[in-house]
């Protein structure tokens, strides 16, 4: 990652349709400090095989552009936690690819949902995902992989930092694991992230749990449902549970300075995040950075 100063890397999920390069265009004319992409279709386990001319101008696109941080998530269908011997194998070779192609384009991470115990055994369930992590870690060669928080429900893992903290563990400590929280599945799995002080509170205990130097990658997404409900329903920002006040202070965390800080969507218009929502970002950012004094 470049030279990030003193400011959250304020950016938004843009498609990379029509080829790699597109997703910086896209990300340039909503005026992005940062974006996340897919590397493929999310909801298909065939790769995408990028071309090496398409990697190229990508990189090249992306070096000339104002653009700082890239991340990619990873593939929705991947459960690293499953007992199921196929889907274990199709998990693994689609986390490996997106290490993969994150080396290939210099990505600053691959964001993954951990995975789901469904009705099994939460402990097993999490110690499959280590076994797996570090399979696709040893296949690639120097991308971070990003374990997301969820919302809770049902099965899912990294429903609190003691389970993140324990697929850390189980992963043997690998310095190329770090974390993504999401603003959303924070409220929704308990976590209160609604105001300056509350969010204090909750990053102090991430810290304590696996500690903030791992910490790469936020997804800044407002929550239509409320503390606690373990539902991960997005809401445009400021106009959801969260609410303005509390996206200011995400957007505004002095601890998040040279990450990049993704809102997700949906957009304000209710379809994809467009130059509108990225321009809320930006005031909130101003007006949470002028209630902390740092304006």
């Amino acid at each position: 990652m470049s030279d990030t100063g003193d400011l959250p890397l304020l950016g938004l999920h843009v498609s990379p349709a029509g080829g790699l390069p597109k997703a910086v265009e896209r990300g340039v004319e909503r005026g992005c400090e940062a974006i996340q992409i897919f590397s493929q279709s999310p909801r298909r386990w065939a790769p995408t095989n990028h071309s090496p001319e398409s990697i190229a101008q990508f990189r090249e696109d992306l070096a000339a552009s104002p653009i700082r941080s890239v991340v990619i998530h990873a593939l929705y269908l991947s459960n690293a936690g499953t007992p199921d011997p196929e889907l274990r194998e199709k998990s693994l070779t689609a986390i490996t690819h997106s290490l993969r192609v994150g080396d290939a384009i210099g990505a600053d991470g691959v964001v993954l949902h951990p995975g789901s115990a469904k009705d099994g055994h939460v402990g097993e369930a999490l110690a499959r995902c280590g076994d797996v992590f570090k399979e696709a870690l040893a296949e690639s060669e120097s991308c971070p992989l990003l374990l997301e928080d969820t919302a809770g429900a049902g099965g899912t893992l990294g429903r609190s930092f003691d389970e993140l903290a324990t697929l850390l563990e189980v992963s043997g400590g690998h310095e190329r694991i770090g974390f993504c929280l999401d603003s959303c599945h924070l409220l929704a799995s308990g976590y209160d992230v609604r105001s300056r002080e509350a969010l204090d509170g909750v990053l102090e205990e991430a810290d304590k749990a696996f500690g903030l130097d791992r910490l790469r990658c936020m997804h800044v997404n407002d929550s239509q449902t409320p503390l606690g409900s373990n539902r991960d329903r997005h809401a445009p920002l400021g106009t959801g549970e969260i609410g303005e006040d509390g996206i200011a202070a995400l957007l505004s965390e002095p601890r998040f300075a040279g990450l990049p800080v993704i809102f997700e969507g949906p957009g304000i218009d209710g379809k994809e995040p467009s130059v509108q929502d990225m321009e809320i970002a930006k005031r909130l950012r101003a007006e949470g950075r002028a209630a902390r004094g740092l304006a």
